[in-house]
């Protein structure tokens, strides 16, 4: 299980995206998508959780990588960069 915490010794991104209701789910598909192909092969990566809001409007990602040098060599990646 994912665990925000000053102790747990990683690096937590969260990012809050705000949608039309009626895009809410391509967001959410775009996003799993990137994870499973992408994200999940980087050095450094932890996990990634993401959530809907009831009203449609929000899609909240919080992802975990092992080190802030992990997190940074991935957003210097090209292929991890299309996705951002």
């Amino acid at each position: 299980m994912t665990e925000i915490s000053v102790r747990g010794g990683v690096v937590t991104l969260i990012n809050v995206f705000t949608v039309a209701p009626e895009k809410q789910d391509r967001l959410l598909d775009v996003l799993v998508g990137a994870t499973e192909s992408v994200m999940n092969g980087m050095p450094g990566f932890v996990s990634a959780n993401l959530h809907k809001s009831l009203d449609g409007t929000k899609v909240v990602n919080y992802a975990q990588w092992r080190s802030k040098e992990d997190f940074e060599a991935m957003l210097r990646d090209q292929e991890a960069a299309a996705h951002m």
